[in-house]
């Protein structure tokens, strides 16, 4: 229930709010974040969602954490590195949950 609860409020927060702890300016030169969803797949708000918003929050924090503990370069790059395979790993847990409910990731092809 406690689990619920902590979701609810998550889902509460403006879709920005999840995204705001990363320190950007801090990224190492040449590393690209990858894209973090900021609206539910279809629009449906559903567990898989609020799970998916507690993953990219729990990576976050813990990005965060080990910037803090790093004592050189290789420490940073290995933080951002982690980070960015939490986020991707969230992603697609997310859209493999959902395709399993039947419902697809838009994706336009040009050329």
């Amino acid at each position: 229930m406690k689990k619920w609860a902590i979701l609810a409020a998550l889902a509460a927060l403006p879709a920005t709010a999840a995204v705001a702890a990363v320190p950007y300016d801090r990224m190492p030169p040449g590393f690209r974040a990858p894209p973090i969803r900021t609206a539910p797949i279809a629009g449906v708000e559903n567990q898989y969602w609020f799970n998916y918003q507690a993953d990219i929050l729990e990576a976050e924090k813990e990005l965060l954490s080990d910037l803090r503990r790093a004592t050189d370069r290789e420490d940073r790059l290995d933080a951002w590195d982690e980070w960015e395979t939490e986020v991707i790993d969230a992603d697609k847990d997310y859209v493999k949950a959902m395709r399993g409910k039947g419902y697809r990731v838009g994706r336009v092809t040009v050329g």
